[in-house]
């Protein structure tokens, strides 16, 4: 997955411009946020399956 892909998949589940990834952090990432786990190397599949788990009714109709 690129990290438009990551992006996009945010956007359409929690909104556009919504401040997720700067905001929210995942326990799964390390209590990293998105924009944080991405600056650290994970990678955007990781961090989207972090995404889903921690929030699967937001994500449901975005996954894999």
């Amino acid at each position: 997955m690129r990290i438009s892909d990551l992006r996009e998949r945010i956007a359409l589940s929690f909104g556009v411009g919504s401040h997720f990834p700067v905001d929210i952090a995942i326990s799964q990432l390390g209590s990293r946020s998105v924009n944080e786990a991405l600056k650290d190397g994970f990678e955007p599949d990781e961090i989207w399956r972090a995404v889903c788990k921690e929030h699967p009714k937001e994500t449901e109709k975005h996954r894999f």
